[in-house]
């Protein structure tokens, strides 16, 4: 995770490029199997926008942002142009939890991740869809959430119900909750059988990718493992989630 987004812009600009650079050139010897997502400074968009436009005609396949930058969520106006701009050029954005909320409540056992950053991106996620931000955003927009979607999945039936039930949710978001789910894509890095098939029922089969998490801490040691071996997905489904969304999610 080596956003800067604290940095000065005209520092955090050339690091970007630094780092986007080093991940071609590490991935140039395995091109067959390794492709790079690239960073932007987000903390100034035009700068970000500059960078994703280079980076990808330089050869990375999208770009890894993450889930708020300086404490403003994706429906920052901001943000949103850049999300805008993704959309345009066809760039595909990964979106992963970052400086997750914390504090002494939260400074053991792991708690940081095991709260924290499914809290990051369920908040990245509904900050999109109860601003209307996606009812301004391009339907063709590539847009994946890691970790599973964070808490979305299995919270979902409780914002739909805030949705119905209270107009201060539904100010600015004129559909329910749940109709927004084909706006985006998540990532499989949810450990457990029981919660691969909720996330495919929530999400679609063609809306889930493979996602190990690997190599951080608590990623999936053998990528694909709990995909391969699921009793709840047909093997249709398990291609799908193993690599055909992917490759049109990226457009290998």
């Amino acid at each position: 995770m080596l956003f800067g987004y604290s940095a000065d812009p005209v520092v955090a600009a050339p690091w970007a490029r630094l780092v986007n650079d080093l991940a071609l050139e590490m991935c140039a010897g395995h091109s067959d199997r390794l492709r790079p997502l690239c960073q932007v400074p987000l903390q100034d968009v035009d700068r970000a926008c500059a960078e994703v436009t280079r980076s990808m005609a330089d050869g990375h396949v999208g770009v890894h942002i993450g889930s708020h930058v300086g404490g403003r969520n994706l429906d920052d106006p901001e943000l949103v142009r850049f999300l805008y701009h993704c959309a345009d050029e066809g760039i595909p954005v990964l979106v992963h939890p970052w400086d997750t909320m914390a504090g002494e409540r939260m400074a053991a056992h792991m708690l940081r991740w095991l709260v924290g950053m499914p809290a990051e991106t369920h908040l990245a996620i509904l900050s999109l869809i109860l601003s209307g931000a996606f009812e301004r955003l391009p339907t063709d927009l590539r847009l994946c959430f890691a970790h599973g979607g964070g808490n979305f999945a299995a919270q979902l039936g409780r914002v739909d119900n805030a949705w119905r039930r209270r107009d201060l949710v539904r100010a600015d978001c004129p559909e329910p909750p749940s109709s927004y789910v084909d706006r985006f894509h998540v990532d499989s890095a949810v450990f457990s059988d029981d919660a691969l098939r909720l996330l495919v029922a929530v999400m679609g089969t063609d809306h889930v990718m493979l996602g190990s998490d690997d190599p951080f801490p608590l990623g999936e040691e053998q990528p694909g493992r709990l995909v391969r071996g699921s009793v709840h997905l047909a093997s249709d489904q398990k291609e799908a989630v193993l690599g055909h969304n992917a490759v049109r999610f990226f457009d290998l």
